[in-house]
Order: C-alpha cells, then sequence, then structure tokens
C-alpha cells in the first residue's frame, strides 16, 4: 500500500504508546483514522488532540477481548468510511508469575487480550476487506517475546506473543491464497517506553503479581514511540511482514535459538533477567 492518503486506518489500543504513536504517523501521511481503546483510556482526549491538528478521526471505545464489540467497532468503520484499508491490532496487557501460580482468571485475561484481540480483529475486518477488493494491510502487534521465551515468570505474555506470529503467518499464506491484495506485517517490539506496566497493573484481576520491568539485553536502547509509528508506516507502504525495534540487538539471540533447534535441539531463553 503505497498510496496511503485518504485511506482509513483503524487502531486498537489507540489512546497510548505505540497505538498512539501510530495514528500521530498515519493522521500526518493524510489517513483516516478510527481509533479504538477501552472506555477509561484517554482516547476522547487523544482523539480531540489530533482532530485539533486536521486529522479526521472517528472513536469508539472497545475491549477487544469481546467479540461483539470487535464486531461493533467493525460495522462503525463501515458505516462511517465505507470500512477499513489498514487494521492495527494493536490492543495488549501484560501480566507476571510462575505458570503454576497464575490464576485461570489471569490467564485467560492475557490471551484474550493478546491473542484474541488480534484474532477478533482479524475475523471482524478481513470479510469486508477481502470482499472490496482493495489495497489493505493488516498490522499485528507481538513483541521481542514473539520470537523467544523473554525471562521467567513471562509466561502468558510470551505464549500470546507468539501465538501472534503464528497468527500474523497463517494470514499472510491464507490471504495470498484466496488473491487477496492485502498485506501484513507482525510488529515485534523491544524496548519501547510505554505505560504497558502501568495499565497492566490497574487492569489486572485481583491477585495478579505485579508486573514488573526485565531487561531483554543490557545494550538495548528504548526506542521512542513515535519512532516505532513511522517505522509502521514504512512496513506498510513497502508490504513488510517483519518490523523489528531493534533488529541487531535481536539477532543474536534468535541465531542462538534457531541453532539450538536444528543443531541440538536445547530450548534456548534468551538473556532476560
Amino acid at each position: 500500500m503505497k498510496d496511503v492518503a485518504g485511506k482509513v486506518a483503524v487502531v486498537t489500543g489507540a489512546a497510548s504508546g505505540i497505538g498512539l504513536a501510530m495514528c500521530e504517523s498515519f493522521a500526518a501521511a493524510g489517513m483516516r483514522l478510527v481509533m479504538a481503546d477501552l472506555h477509561d483510556s484517554p482516547l476522547e482526549k487523544e482523539s480531540a488532540r489530533l482532530r485539533a491538528g486536521g486529522a479526521e478521526v472517528f472513536a469508539q471505545a472497545t475491549d477487544v477481548s469481546s467479540w461483539e464489540q470487535v464486531q461493533a467497532l467493525a460495522a462503525a468503520a463501515k458505516a462511517k468510511y465505507g470500512g477499513a484499508h489498514v487494521v492495527c491490532n494493536n490492543a495488549g496487557v501484560r501480566s507476571m508469575g510462575r505458570i503454576w501460580e497464575t490464576s485461570i482468571e489471569n490467564w485467560n485475561w492475557v490471551l484474550s487480550i493478546d491473542l484474541f484481540g488480534v484474532i477478533h480483529g482479524i475475523k471482524a475486518f478481513a470479510p469486508d476487506m477481502i470482499a472490496r477488493g482493495e489495497p489493505g494491510h493488516f498490522v499485528n502487534t507481538s513483541s521481542v517475546a514473539g520470537l523467544m521465551v523473554v525471562g521467567t515468570g513471562n509466561a502468558p505474555y510470551n505464549v500470546s506473543k507468539q501465538g501472534v506470529v503464528a497468527l500474523s503467518e497463517s494470514l499472510w499464506h491464507e490471504l495470498k491464497e484466496v488473491g487477496a491484495p492485502i498485506g501484513v506485517s507482525v510488529l515485534c517490539p523491544g524496548v519501547i517506553p510505554t505505560n504497558l506496566r502501568e495499565n497492566s497493573d490497574r487492569l489486572k484481576p485481583k491477585g495478579a503479581a505485579p508486573v514488573q520491568s526485565r531487561a531483554i539485553t543490557p545494550d538495548m536502547k528504548p526506542m521512542p514511540a513515535a519512532e516505532v509509528g513511522k517505522l509502521v508506516l514504512e512496513g506498510i507502504r513497502k508490504d513488510r511482514f517483519w518490523l523489528l525495534t531493534h533488529p541487531s540487538e535481536y539477532r543474536p539471540m534468535i541465531e542462538a535459538r534457531c541453532r539450538g533447534i536444528v543443531e541440538t535441539g536445547e530450548v534456548f531463553r534468551g538473556k532476560a533477567t
């Protein structure tokens, strides 16, 4: 999708962090926005700010863990703008705790947002996008944790994010199979200053452990969210599948993990502490 001006972009988790940075980047490129986030997020404030800057924005409170609410978001985008061209399934949370100590409620909470939120977004928007036959693009937010296991006590997040990678690869193949002119990108951020930890702690089920920061690699410098927004826009324009924020820092860990699989069958856990 080289020509994005005037096209419609739907972004979940749009009121802060990477989602808001995507919206800002898309607005600067002349795209029309459908911003979605929880009702108690800064959604109205941030959508109003972008409108004041000249962007065309529609905002709708949406809990991506609810299939019915994501269906309603797709219907609203269709009614308002005639449908989506770009869908960024970006909303996410994180939890901490050993696998056997994490409650089923907490497992369901993380997977319902981080993985099923993406499934809901694809299922709600893809049929209309395919039927219209126009160029389009899906961007699914995973993580460096989608490429390798990042540390211990992080299993729900690791599982959900690796699921997003597999889902995105499957989507790419299936769209090609039906001849749809729709690209797919999977975004794998490393260290990005956002309020993911604060939001997760605010929304987590009762009794869940606090979310802690973990170093992925000692030399991985934080990338501003605004730069991630630009990376995503470039990835859409150039039809890139893999969008990695720290490719040189990821490389040794990914290579070591792959060598462990093909040479020895060992599990490589990465360097998170």
